[in-house]
């Protein structure tokens, strides 16, 4: 009998191993999104710039790459520079200032200049809290009817743009094409 409880605890390291082991392969910009395939939320809130109330209608109509960004967000600052040269090239970027400070916002984009052909104000982070959004950045990819087709988490920069998720875009591009 004394045996028997001996394996025990040999058994429940070795499934605890097995469980880490695992771990050091997974991905870790690959959050699940239960917002894949599903309409992009409804919504009613403020431009950055204070000038229009944005609805999910003014979302529809191309394929975007949705941003959520923020001044107090490091990665944001990093990824900023790619977004610029990515809008420059024809990529439509809508963003999410999440959780920020309006005038700290104005003065980023002023400074950084602005990818964003609309920049949606969640200053309470309800559209945020409604997309499953972890954290900033994350980039909706959402088509021309404003269903979300993929996410990603983490900096884009222009080797993730490359080697990623360029052709997840143009493929949104190509589908919407007559």
């Amino acid at each position: 009998m004394k045996r028997g409880l001996m394996v025990v605890p040999l058994a429940l390291f070795l499934l605890m191993a097995v469980f880490l082991y695992r771990g050091l392969y997974l991905d870790p910009t690959e959050l699940p999104s239960a917002m894949i395939g599903k309409p992009f939320p409804e919504f009613s809130l403020a431009d950055v710039q204070g000038t229009q109330q944005l609805t999910r209608a003014d979302l529809l109509g191309k394929p975007a790459l949705v941003n959520v960004w923020a001044t107090w967000c490091i990665s944001c600052r990093v990824e900023h520079p790619v977004l610029n040269k990515l809008a420059e090239k024809g990529v439509v970027i809508y963003g999410i200032n999440y959780k920020d400070d309006n005038a700290a916002a104005l003065k980023w984009l002023a400074e950084f200049h602005n990818p964003y052909q609309l920049d949606i104000r969640d200053e309470d982070g309800n559209l945020g809290l409604n997309l499953g959004v972890y954290g900033a950045p994350e980039t909706f990819f959402i088509d021309a009817k404003g269903v979300i087709r993929d996410k990603y988490v983490g900096v884009i920069d222009e080797v993730v743009w490359r080697e990623q998720l360029a052709a997840k875009y143009q493929a949104l591009v190509d589908e919407a094409r007559p």
